[in-house]
C-alpha cells in the first residue's frame, strides 16, 4: 500500500489524489493515479463557486481517469494481463473500476480509504463478483 500512496502524489487532482498499483507474482506490472488523459492540459478541476469563508469550491472534471482505470488502460498497452494480479489502490473502487477490476481478472483488491460516496462505491459488485476485498489497518 505505500507505493500506491506514493503514486497518489503524481497525481495533479486538487480534491483527491488516487494511486493504484498492479501486482502480480510479487512485483508491479503497472501503476496508475488519477488525472487527465495522456496530452491534455493537467487541471482536474473546474472551479464552480467560492463556500462561505472564502475557498474555492472545485468539481472534479469528467475526464478525469480514475487510477485503477489507468493501471488497467496501461495493460493493454503492454504484453501482459491482470489475470490472477492483485490491486493495491489508496481508495476504494468506484462501481466502473469495479467492473473493469473484474473484467481484467484480478482476483484481490486491497484499498485504504472508503469511497466517498459510498453508494456509488462498487464494494458490493466486488463481493458478488468473489473478488477478494480488503479494507487496510492501520
Amino acid at each position: 500500500m505505500t507505493i500506491a500512496k506514493e503514486t497518489a502524489k503524481l497525481s495533479t487532482a486538487k480534491r483527491a489524489k488516487v494511486g493504484c498499483i498492479i501486482v502480480k507474482e510479487n512485483r508491479i506490472i503497472s501503476i496508475g493515479y488519477n488525472g487527465m488523459p495522456s496530452g491534455w492540459s493537467n487541471e482536474c478541476e473546474t472551479h464552480i463557486k467560492t463556500d462561505y469563508v472564502g475557498s474555492p469550491v472545485l468539481k472534479t472534471k469528467p475526464e478525469v481517469l480514475h487510477a485503477e482505470s489507468n493501471a488497467i488502460a496501461k495493460m493493454a498497452q503492454s504484453s501482459e494481463s491482470c489475470k490472477d494480479a492483485t490491486l493495491f489502490c489508496t481508495h476504494m473502487p468506484c462501481m466502473e473500476c469495479a467492473k473493469l477490476i473484474h473484467q481484467s481478472g484480478i482476483n484481490i483488491v486491497y484499498y485504504d480509504l472508503d469511497y466517498q460516496a459510498a453508494k456509488g462505491s462498487g464494494k458490493n459488485f466486488l463481493e458478488e463478483s468473489s473478488i477478494g476485498l480488503e479494507k487496510c489497518q492501520h
